[in-house]
């Protein structure tokens, strides 16, 4: 298991992070940084025919202002990363070096964040 809390610096514009856990069953964990709204969840399954699946999903709850109404109503988003892997074929190395394939090509000056969830693709 991770540590609890997990902690992550400020890199504006995000504040610094704090997840305590809520939640934990062996399979995954759900964790909480109710000062600046955010959750983090894990979740992980595993069988011998279809290999394995690691799911990450950060979201974050804010009260906003409906455009066309004007009532404040809470609203959340959420991030998240996936990564199936077959039942052989891949070790610890391989399966990490993916992962940061697609960390790094999400960081790339011709990719960014900012291109992608301007739908660019």
């Amino acid at each position: 298991m991770l540590i609890d809390p997990i902690t992550v610096a400020a890199s504006a514009p995000t504040p610094a992070l704090n997840f305590a856990v809520v939640r934990s069953d062996g399979y995954g964990s759900e964790r909480w940084d109710t000062v600046n709204g955010y959750q983090l969840t894990f979740s992980h399954s595993s069988n011998d025919r279809t290999g394995e699946r690691h799911y990450m999903k950060i979201s974050q709850t804010l009260n906003a202002t409906s455009p066309y109404t004007g009532d404040v109503s809470k609203q959340t988003a959420s991030v998240s990363i996936s990564a199936t892997i077959p039942p052989f074929g891949w070790d610890a190395s391989t399966k990490a070096a993916l992962v940061k394939a697609l960390t790094d090509t999400l960081a790339d000056a011709d990719v960014t964040v900012a291109k992608w969830i301007s739908s660019q693709s």
